[in-house]
């Protein structure tokens, strides 16, 4: 419906709409800041909240306390203490265009007699945090809240790797910033989350607060949040009297910031940071949604305060959505190893982002029936945290007079069992544990590199075996002959003798590879290793109890429950007994638990980054040796890794080792104090 000029409404007619459009924003805000589940795009909300404010703007008498341009954030979440922000923190003003842009430093200068230059800085996809430090150790860390008071998350930052628990010098003072969840850990968070028949989450910003705000710590240290600080409450405890110096201050100080800000000097120059990063937003490797404009002078920013919600000194500069229309062509439904039912949108190709894209996930029914996508229908899709292809909208004005409804299967569609909605899930799943799919993705998952690493074993051999009745479960891996492998298709001697080395060698894996081969719910790769160490053998963790399990340090009554619930199946029993008798270990090979509190170690306390290809083991192998002997696994190089160990074909992060005069070491040296060491 097109929208009435604002020069053709009377104040009755403006106050109406804005009162309609207050509600709608309202619910969305709601939607997307207290329950971290967005209800339409950025782009529709910033449409709708621009009208209100032309209305507003146009009738100053209609505006009411409770309009969203008079509010900030969100609210308090239950579970959480409250923190006073004395010095508010405030979002940001939007503008869309560069005559916007133009017109906001226009504006700026106006209002300044001298001239002053703009920081330019990338615009994070996530959530605002404040840090409190005093004397130089972090006393307290809080949400953003509705401006004036967050909730006290210390707990949950405290996970955080990227935050320091101490300055590099004892200051007292507020510093502000984004934590954010890069785009890998964004992925594989909704790739756990639709296999175990969850909710997923509609982009990084929203994953990064729904992991913020969670009441477990431990759920927030097995996320991978991250974070950049830019803005400080006071900056008189700080050298920095520019807003450019003030990140180089923090990047001294320890904090975590984000290097490619810029000083600008003219709008040219403002405008070139803008198209520069709008074109490689799709190869960074967090989210960002625009470029943020900063008088760079401190001073000056302190002069020129802010409205009641923003700051008067700086603007974000909002990227348009970059969203593509295809059409619908067809829907396929898939069983994953856990037997979640998964409907996947297959489209005309079309180039998104800088890569072609034929396939989006639909999720699960609840998402397909909200969406009401139908065959044939054209629909605009982009791509999650810059990263998920999805369907955003259907463009219903295109629509065919013949399309219908999506039908929603009852039936699995690889066994034909029905198919059921389990408690608490979104997810339809098949609980046949025969079904042939179901089956054939536990394979897979078993011959994983985190898993068994059994190398040349991937899904279209596994589908073979399968289909030619060579294995029905893990074990019959380990029966596999040279000539059942030489009857399959595309299989020749060398490619049949390289296989059943790899399955030959991967009989000697320490336990907790076993464990997270297997696919108990809810038993990742952390899990499985902590869970072998304490156990030892897999013959004494299937006798244990509930309590037993769950009082693991990081476990928790759910994961305890599933382990004890997948032992207890016979058909499991029978499967150990099998895995017995063709030799394969079961017994845990690895540090003991003791070992990573040992301060004797070389490398406790120590920062470590990897990079290379390593020989000797596997960069998995490395990274849980490094942490069971009390170093911390990083994947960047920064001022504080304290090592880097570098392997074959070592590029960027070993240059910048280099650089920073970091101390560098090849595997040889490596291997040497790991045995020194040990």
């Amino acid at each position: 419906m097109a929208e009435t000029p604002i020069t053709q409404l009377d104040a009755a007619s403006a106050a109406t709409e804005a009162g309609q459009l207050r509600l709608e924003l309202n619910q969305w805000r709601q939607d997307y800041y207290d329950h971290d589940a967005p209800q339409v795009d950025d782009a529709v909300y910033d449409q709708v909240y621009a009208r209100l404010v032309a209305l507003e703007t146009a009738f100053p008498a209609i505006v009411t306390p409770d309009s969203p341009t008079q509010l900030v954030g969100g609210t308090v979440k239950a579970g959480f203490a409250k923190v006073s922000h004395p010095i508010p923190m405030l979002s940001l003003g939007d503008v869309f265009s560069q005559a916007e842009l133009q017109s906001f430093d226009e504006r700026l200068r106006q209002n300044v007699d001298d001239p002053f230059d703009y920081n330019c800085e990338l615009k994070i996809d996530g959530l605002a945090l404040s840090l409190q430090y005093e004397n130089g150790r972090l006393v307290q860390g809080s949400t953003r809240g509705n401006g004036s008071v967050g909730e006290d998350i210390t707990r949950n930052i405290m996970t955080i790797a990227s935050i320091p628990h101490q300055l590099t010098r004892p200051l007292t003072v507020e510093v502000r910033g984004e934590c954010y969840m890069p785009k890998a850990a964004f992925a594989a968070l909704n790739e756990r989350r639709e296999a175990a028949g969850e909710s997923v989450f509609a982009n990084p910003r929203n994953a990064a607060a729904g992991t913020l705000r969670q009441l477990d710590p431990r759920v927030t240290a097995e996320r991978q949040l991250s974070t950049f600080m830019y803005n400080v409450a006071d900056y008189a405890p700080l050298k920095a009297r520019t807003q450019s110096d003030l990140l180089t201050e923090f990047a001294d100080l320890g904090l975590a910031i984000n290097p490619t800000f810029k000083v600008a000097h003219t709008m040219t120059e403002v405008f070139d940071y803008i198209d520069q990063y709008q074109n490689k937003r799709a190869d960074l490797a967090y989210g960002i949604d625009g470029i943020v404009i900063k008088a760079n002078p401190l001073p000056l920013q302190r002069a020129l305060g802010a409205t009641v919600k923003v700051p008067r000194w700086a603007i974000a500069f909002k990227f348009p959505p970059d969203e593509q229309p295809t059409r619908l062509e067809a829907v396929e439904w898939t069983i994953g190893r856990t037997g979640v039912v998964t409907p996947t949108a297959v489209m005309t190709p079309v180039q998104l982002a800088g890569t072609t894209v034929a396939r989006a996930s639909l999720h699960n029914p609840d998402y397909v029936q909200a969406k009401d996508v139908r065959i044939g229908d054209t629909v605009l899709l982009h791509k999650a945290g810059d990263i998920i292809p999805e369907i955003s909208a259907v463009d219903l004005t295109k629509r065919p007079a013949a399309a219908v409804a999506l039908a929603i299967p009852t039936n699995c569609p690889s066994c034909g069992a029905p198919l059921v909605h389990l408690e608490d899930e979104v997810a339809l799943r098949c609980i046949n544990p025969k079904c042939p799919a179901q089956v054939q993705e536990g394979l897979v998952h078993f011959a994983s590199r985190n898993a068994m690493n059994i190398e040349g074993l991937g899904p279209k051999l596994i589908a073979q075996l399968y289909t030619n009745h060579l294995i029905s479960d893990v074990a019959d891996l380990y029966r596999l002959t040279k000539d059942q492998l030489l009857a399959l298709d595309k299989v020749k001697d060398k490619s049949a003798e390289n296989l059943l080395t790899a399955i030959d060698r991967s009989r000697n894996n320490s336990l907790e590879r076993l464990l997270f081969g297997l696919g108990i719910r809810h038993v990742g790769a952390k899990v499985a290793r902590l869970i072998a160490q304490h156990f030892g053998t897999i013959d004494a963790l299937m006798t244990a109890d509930q309590a037993e399990i769950a009082a693991i340090d990081s476990m928790g009554d759910i994961i305890a429950n599933a382990v004890v619930q997948y032992f207890g199946s016979t058909a499991v029993q029978t499967l150990i007994t099998e895995l017995h008798a063709v030799n394969v270990n079961t017994t845990y090979q690895g540090p003991s638990a003791t070992v990573a509190n040992d301060s004797d170690s070389w490398f406790a306390g120590k920062r470590v980054v990897l990079t290379g290809k390593l020989q000797r083991f596997t960069r998995t192998d490395a990274s849980q040796w490094l942490e069971a002997h009390g170093a911390t696994v990083t994947g960047s190089v920064s001022k504080k890794t304290d090592l880097v160990i570098a392997g074959e074909d070592a590029g960027s992060k070993l240059q910048k080792a280099e650089q920073l005069n970091i101390t560098v070491w090849d595997e040889a040296r490596f291997s040497t104090t790991m045995r020194e060491d040990a």
